[in-house]
């Protein structure tokens, strides 16, 4: 029962003061009365509305008015005719002070009236002073300081200062503040305007400035920022975003503590039309000898500077036909000094002709806690968030940053081949500059273009550890990675991402490419000894890429197309040269049964050949299924050709090769040491039979001797076909031998004339076997899978190159594949007879 009496007491409490809530405030009465001779002007007028609302009145002696005026002298009492007068009205308090004909009153600043007779209305205070030229006022500001913010920005408190200076007849617009800032003084000459801004619910019923008498600033205005501790502050000139009055002049002070670093970063600016002088920027920095130092507004600003300085903005007579905008915004950020800011590093680039480094900040969010800045200072003065280092001089540079992780550094080079005769097997090594590796922020790329002829010559990488190539199978695990990509302009291709330790011994690109090496890891500078790779210019190949593999014994080699998450571009072709070594059975294994390629025009293809007997099989990759694992005893090659597939169609392939011990069946090495066993017994009988025979034969009677005087009795000379041996001159090389020459007698028809026979041509052997990698197929109908033999040639293929040592190659205008026109050789053993 006691609850229940507590339930009800506190339910009529809280419906008794919802009622007081609830009384119209329009009802009731204020009074407003002005000191005559004060200056001061009360004006109440309706506001902006933002939304429908119902008419409210100003009730003045039964009158319903939208406006009233209040004059200094007079006295006026008013209600309202609605219950919120604030959501409707609003209330200006304007007083000119002149101090042309009398003392000012200087000191500190009351409103006037109070706010507490005043209603509760959104309110502005306006003080308008009126000086001579040579009189300086100062605005001066308690705790807390002010803020200045951007034209259309907003105070969190809604307490704002809009403050103009006076320049002849004309107000311009030095700022709007806020609370809560560094802004202390603010010194003006021949006038002032200033604006304090309070809404409704606001209890302030101070003014928080005092106006101080000066002499002459010689100038538009003086604005005083002070820092007591780490912070930052950002400023505009007069009457930005427009511009900045002609021929002008606006300073900043800033009270900086010696033992902090201050540096300056323009964040906005544009330049007027000048007819004459130069708009710029002057500092006067502490020790400086140069004082002032003039800056451009697009050059880098000063930072790191200790202790106070000062920055000046200076105008120009503008042209009057086109004025043009001079604006300027931007930040003082002033923070410890750190033990890296009084270090300076040299990196050395004279030497270099296309390496550029660039030092910048890492993309981070941060909240509205103040953040200290990062900053590269050049020649450890002039300072910014960006640096970027050009090749061909020496540079100095220092840190001004709290953490520089915050930081990361991205270079690029380029190496070009101009000349494809000059180039032609030439090596450039692809490594980090130890001037880059010696500063103190992390790499983050290092990317390098190596550009080419087209269709002169291709490049081949070879790295100073076997490469990986990253799969989601096997990620690479290493603090950085190579990225390898075209750099031809229009092609989207990208060969894939790299990293050391795996079975990749060489890359073989077409034509221009970028290779980058990415970090991922802070420690790379403890693995940089393992980062090297290696370019050199070959002779040009048609394919896109080559990857030249040898697996390694203890894990699988994981390969996949390039372009993996959008397929294989059209029209493509990539090769895989896979060493297998002696004593190893290779197992090639693909990921998936089918492709799901379709084309739209072409066919998509995959040969797998055997180097040492050439042995092909192609497979259709739109048609048919992949094939199952394979064992290859030998090394072998992968080639897949694209072809221009539909979208959503795309060609990718994954596939990976594991290497296992060769083994040998030991019941074939017992019926081999048999067989050869008995066949060694059936030979040493033969030639047992053959000696016993020759033995009867010659025990048979004494051989009679005919003397025959027209036969030389001399022993005939064996003569050398060959003086100086086959490997020594070209005897051995025919460019052309004519049937005519040897079967001349075979080639004569009825009428005695000779037919003429077509003639093959020699050619010598290139390079060893395996060196190339398997043509793909032309795109001509064929059954579903070809497995062809040596013995067989390939339906629709090019023609192969012979291993044999003699090569005769066939005339084109013809099929002469039926037809045996090689000539045997004579046989350079056989004795030849003397001639008579």
């Amino acid at each position: 029962m006691a609850g229940l009496n507590c339930g009800v007491a506190v339910a009529l409490l809280g419906v008794l003061l919802l009622g007081v809530e609830r009384l119209p405030r329009g009802a009731e009465a204020f009074e407003i009365a002005l000191p005559r001779g004060s200056g001061i002007t009360v004006l109440i007028k309706l506001g902006a509305l933002t939304v429908p609302v119902k008419p409210c009145y100003v009730v003045v002696s039964k009158r319903h008015v939208t406006m009233v005026s209040i004059k200094s002298g007079e006295t006026t009492v008013f209600t309202f005719s609605c219950q919120n007068p604030e959501n409707h009205f609003v209330m200006e308090i304007e007083k000119k002070i002149d101090c042309t004909s009398g003392p000012c009153p200087f000191g500190e600043v009351q409103l006037q009236p109070p706010t507490s007779v005043l209603p509760a209305l959104n309110r502005t205070f306006i003080w308008e002073v009126t000086a001579h030229k040579s009189i300086g006022l100062e605005l001066q500001f308690s705790a807390p300081r002010l803020r200045q913010i951007a034209p259309g920005d907003r105070c969190p408190d809604g307490v704002t200062h809009a403050i103009s200076g006076r320049l002849d007849a004309t107000m311009v617009r030095i700022g709007t503040f806020c609370s809560n800032g560094t802004v202390s003084r603010i010194k003006m000459q021949e006038g002032m305007k200033m604006a304090l801004h309070l809404p409704w619910f606001h209890p302030r019923n101070v003014s928080g400035f005092s106006i101080a008498n000066r002499s002459s600033i010689k100038r538009l205005c003086i604005i005083e920022s002070v820092f007591e501790g780490e912070g930052s502050a950002t400023l505009m000139s007069a009457n930005y975003p427009e511009g900045f009055p002609e021929d002008e002049l606006m300073t900043w002070q800033f009270v900086v503590p010696p033992h902090l670093r201050a540096s300056v970063s323009f964040l906005n600016f544009s330049h007027s039309n000048c007819e004459r002088k130069e708009e710029r920027v002057e500092y006067y920095i502490p020790g400086s000898a140069t004082n002032p130092e003039v800056f451009k507004l697009e050059d880098k600003q000063p930072g790191n500077m200790a202790g106070n300085f000062n920055l000046s903005l200076q105008g120009c007579d503008q042209d009057a036909q086109s004025p043009g905008i001079l604006r300027l915004q931007f930040q003082v950020l002033v923070q410890h000094p750190q033990n890296e800011s009084n270090k300076v590093y040299e990196v050395d680039l004279s030497n270099e002709r296309a390496l550029s480094l660039t030092i910048e900040p890492r993309p981070a969010r941060h909240g509205r806690k103040f953040v200290p800045g990062c900053f590269v200072c050049l020649e450890s003065r002039t300072c910014s968030a960006n640096l970027t280092l050009t090749p061909g001089s020496k540079h100095k540079i220092s840190f001004l940053c709290d953490d520089l992780t915050r930081l990361w550094m991205n270079a690029e080079n380029t190496i070009s081949c101009r000349d494809h005769w000059s180039c032609h097997w030439k090596s450039y090594p692809l490594q980090v500059p130890g001037d880059i590796l010696q500063l103190p922020v992390q790499l983050h790329d290092f990317s390098w273009k190596l550009l080419v002829p087209k269709d002169r010559v291709s490049m081949a990488l070879v790295p100073a550890q076997k490469l990986q190539q990253h799969t989601h199978e096997r990620p690479c695990g290493t603090s950085f990675s190579y990225l390898v990509a075209s750099a031809v302009p229009g092609q989207d291709l990208y060969f894939g991402s790299f990293c050391p330790g795996g079975s990749i011994e060489q890359i073989q690109v077409k034509q221009n490419i970028s290779v980058t090496l990415r970090t991922f890891a802070p420690n790379f500078r403890q693995e940089a000894s393992r980062q090297g790779l290696t370019v050199s210019f070959i002779p040009h190949f048609k394919e896109e890429g080559i990857f030249t593999v040898t697996p390694d014994t203890k894990s699988k080699v994981y390969l996949r197309t390039p372009n993996w998450d959008r397929g294989l571009p059209a029209l493509t072709s990539v090769s895989w040269n896979i060493s297998v070594p002696t004593g190893q059975v290779a197992c090639l294994t693909f990921s998936k049964e089918r492709t799901g390629v379709v084309c739209q025009t072409g066919r998509a293809f995959m040969v797998l050949q055997e180097q040492r007997t050439r042995v092909e099989e192609i497979f259709s990759l739109e048609e048919e299924a992949l094939p199952k694992p394979s064992f290859h005893h030998h090394s072998f090659w992968v080639n897949i050709s694209n072809c221009s597939p539909a979208s959503g169609k795309q060609l990718d392939l994954l596939f990976w090769v594991t290497l296992t011990p060769r083994t040998v069946d030991l019941t074939v090495i017992v019926i081999a040491v048999v067989g050869g066993g008995a066949f060694l017994l059936f030979g040493l009988g033969l030639i047992i039979c053959f000696m016993r025979k020759k033995k009867k034969k010659t025990n048979k009677g004494p051989a009679v001797g005919v003397y025959n005087g027209n036969v030389n009795t001399k022993m005939p000379g064996q003569l050398k076909k060959f003086q100086k041996g086959r490997k020594d001159n070209d005897s051995h090389v025919y460019a052309v031998i004519e049937d005519t020459m040897v079967y001349g007698h075979l080639l004569q028809d009825s009428g005695g004339s000779f037919l003429q026979p077509e003639v093959d041509t020699y050619r010598p052997f290139q390079g060893t076997m395996g060196d190339c990698p398997p043509s793909p197929p032309p795109t001509c109908s064929r059954p579903p899978t070809l497995k062809l033999t040596a013995d067989e040639p390939p339906l629709c293929l090019a023609p192969e190159s012979d291993s044999e040592p003699y090569t005769f190659s066939h005339p084109s205008n013809g099929d002469v594949s039926s037809r045996n026109t090689d000539v045997p050789l004579l046989d350079t053993q056989q004795p030849v007879e003397p001639a008579e």
